[in-house]
């Protein structure tokens, strides 16, 4: 079920520069690659590769490998006794809320992907840790960025939510429901900084989950087209509406439902 809730909440600035050349989002307050057939056909001769050609995954068959490939990363880092929050906050000398991680975000100049983790101030009963906030620049660094969706894990890395906000929130360049959920492939990173695994990770957590994503972006639109502050304040300025629509999952269950 989807849900779409308002949050008061109060904001600390937040900002940075970026690796790839001041491209940190800053916010005035608040806040797969698929393994493909053809590898193993392209040396068997045309009629293989002409078999390749026609073949397409099903929708099935690109979530299963989304969902290998997340468990995959989280296996690797549980070998070394890691996880994805672990790894994403391995340089951090200190860990302070709404603070990016890494410092000055990660891009990935070839997709044009961008994210950040920050974490929440401590509150009793809470099962979020943070989130990952994940968009992308389409045309490129010095080009408009669009939030895609948070993702939200626990202390342990583990993934809890997926959710997406109100512009203010970000600060993002707006682009309506339908240009966002376009965007959704181009989120894929290959990238060292600040884990490979951990860009994997996000990766295939975005590709397993993107029917959903989808509808949590086009329930963002309408809860905002909706929205009508008492005050006169525009609905994507208002702090009153900060979280816009949100799903509660579990990737092992998700996973285990498509028998992985």
């Amino acid at each position: 079920m989807l849900r779409s809730r308002a949050v008061f909440r109060r904001f600390a600035m937040l900002g940075g520069s970026c690796s790839g050349g001041g491209l940190a989002l800053r916010r005035s307050t608040g806040c797969i690659a698929l393994c493909c057939r053809t590898c193993s056909l392209a040396l068997r001769g045309p009629a293989a590769i002409g078999q390749a050609a026609a073949w397409r995954p099903t929708m099935d068959e690109t979530r299963s490998e989304a969902a290998r490939q997340a468990l995959f990363c989280e296996q690797v880092l549980a070998k070394s006794g890691s996880n994805v929050l672990l790894e994403t906050l391995r340089e951090a000398k200190s860990v302070a809320a709404w603070e990016h991680f890494p410092q000055g975000d990660v891009f990935d100049p070839e997709t044009g992907a961008q994210w950040y983790y920050h974490s929440h101030p401590p509150q009793e009963g809470q099962a979020e840790h943070g989130h990952f906030h994940c968009f992308v620049r389409p045309e490129g660094a010095k080009g408009p960025i669009h939030h895609l969706v948070a993702v939200g894990v626990d202390a342990y890395g583990r993934l809890v939510r997926l959710f997406t906000v109100n512009q203010w929130v970000v600060g993002d360049d707006w682009l309506e429901a339908e240009g966002t959920v376009a965007l959704l492939p181009r989120f894929d990173l290959h990238f060292a900084r600040p884990s490979y695994l951990v860009n994997r990770w996000l990766a295939a957590v975005l590709a397993l989950y993107a029917d959903e994503i989808a509808a949590l972006i086009r329930e963002r639109d309408k809860v905002l087209a909706g929205h009508r502050p008492d005050n006169g304040t525009p609905a994507r300025d208002d702090r009153a509406l900060e979280v816009t629509s949100e799903l509660g999952v579990d990737l092992r269950q998700t996973a285990a439902g498509l028998g992985v």
